[in-house]
């Protein structure tokens, strides 16, 4: 597993935790914060597993 992929992850969760207690006080920019760490962290998460598959192909 890649560090990036760990890093994505938690941005996930602390993205959909800001999403939520936006949601629940109705502070849409910290909603919307909290959407936009979820991304990032899709994505970073993403290139992570990118990176193991291409050190998983050269090593073959």
């Amino acid at each position: 597993m890649h560090k990036d992929e760990i890093k994505g992850a938690g941005k996930q969760v602390k993205g959909a935790l800001k999403d939520a207690a936006g949601g629940l006080t109705g502070n849409e920019k910290l909603q919307a914060e909290g959407k936009l760490d979820k991304a990032v962290g899709k994505v970073q998460q993403k290139v992570g597993e990118a990176k193991d598959a291409a050190r998983d192909a050269l090593k073959r």
